[in-house]
């Protein structure tokens, strides 16, 4: 296999005109030595017009040198023999052959070359007229290899940096599709996070009402109430995060931290979940805002799945850290006895893992003592 030595990149009208220019520079130059000649010797037109045919003939053959490029440097150098204007098209068919990088059929078309070089030369008698001729023709051969050996490189060359441009554009492309990517799944799990807490919330003060009868008017218009406000919560919250998503920008709205953790408490304590609380969290206002908004939704969406897996049980809420020190979370709820895992099973816990991964965290989850218990530890730098 060949690196690259079959790939010819297309000619535009230019390169095109170019290699023929070449190609008939050499062939005027040698035409007008030959009419020069014919003017003083009337008798040599008839050799005369066979170099003209053959120089001719070895630039209709330059059209194949790109598909067939030995063929047509073998046989323009064998047209060399008995013409000199055929000198052009050998040339570049000659310097075409090269830049396809092919050492063999390089070696053997250079030899074809000296050879017809030579014998030309031989043909009007060995002297010092041939030895000149031949020295200055074997000089041309060798910079015409290497003339068409620094194309291929050149060829090469471009092809690489053009490959380098399509790879690294494509990798741009990925990076800011994985972006993309990376942001619709925060503002997903965002989503989730705001409509879990809400929907449980509802979900239990619609049970108080289907279930209770006990609740007088008051009561009632109470729940009802907070039925309303936390629909209304869940639209504006809804808006919220759907507006980030349509101007693909960073997740803005809702965004509490852990120091709006104890109205969160009240809200779920109004919904009717009772929850027990030890915040001993020193300095909250001083944890990092990445951690602070991931511990409120580990607090929200623990909270919610309390409610989802032990509805009515008493859910326990102890919160500890100062900086230097780290965070810790722990929320713990009785385990109904005969519990079955519901829709959404254990997609909660997959959220919370994440969102302590996200903020650098460890997260741990087991029944003790008939307690679900879930430890969260996240890192608060000084």
């Amino acid at each position: 296999m060949h690196d690259r030595t079959d790939d010819q990149p297309p000619l535009d009208r230019t390169d095109v005109a170019l290699r023929y220019l070449c190609a008939v520079v050499p062939m005027l130059f040698y035409g007008v030595i030959l009419a020069w000649l014919v003017l003083r010797e009337p008798d040599r037109l008839l050799p005369a017009a066979a170099d003209v045919a053959m120089g001719v003939a070895g630039l209709v053959l330059m059209r194949r040198r790109r598909h067939r490029p030995l063929p047509v440097a073998l046989a323009t150098a064998l047209l060399t023999v008995f013409s000199t204007t055929a000198a052009g098209p050998a040339q570049v068919a000659y310097v075409s052959l090269c830049t396809h990088r092919r050492p063999r059929q390089i070696v053997l078309a250079a030899a074809v070359s000296w050879l017809c070089l030579a014998g030309q030369a031989a043909w009007y008698g060995i002297g010092q007229a041939a030895v000149v001729s031949v020295t200055t023709g074997t000089v041309l051969l060798g910079g015409l290899t290497v003339f068409g050996l620094y194309l291929r490189g050149r060829r090469d060359l471009a092809a690489s940096q053009r490959e380098a441009a399509l790879a690294a554009e494509r990798e741009q492309l990925h990076r800011i599709e994985q972006a993309r990517f990376a942001e619709r799944a925060k503002i997903a799990q965002e989503m989730h996070d705001v409509l879990a807490h809400r929907v449980s919330l509802l979900s239990m003060l619609a049970g108080g009402l289907a279930y209770r009868t006990d609740l007088g008017p008051e009561e009632t218009r109470r729940i009802a109430l907070a039925i309303q406000e936390n629909a209304h919560q869940s639209l504006n919250e809804l808006r919220a995060v759907l507006g980030a998503l349509r101007r693909d920008s960073a997740v803005e709205a809702p965004q509490p931290t852990l120091s709006r953790v104890g109205d969160l408490f009240d809200e779920v304590r109004a919904a009717g979940q009772h929850v027990e609380v030890d915040d001993g969290v020193r300095d909250a206002d001083l944890l990092p805002a990445p951690t602070a908004r991931h511990a409120y939704r580990i607090v929200q969406e623990a909270l919610t799945n309390a409610r989802k897996h032990a509805p009515g049980s008493p859910v326990t809420a102890r919160l500890h850290g100062r900086p230097g020190r780290g965070l810790h979370i722990r929320v713990s709820n009785p385990v109904p006895p005969g519990t079955s895992a519901g829709p959404g099973s254990r997609l909660g816990l997959v959220g919370l893992a994440e969102r302590a991964q996200m903020a650098g965290g460890t997260i741990s989850h087991a029944v003790r003592d008939g307690r679900f218990v879930l430890d969260v530890r996240l890192p608060w730098e000084v």
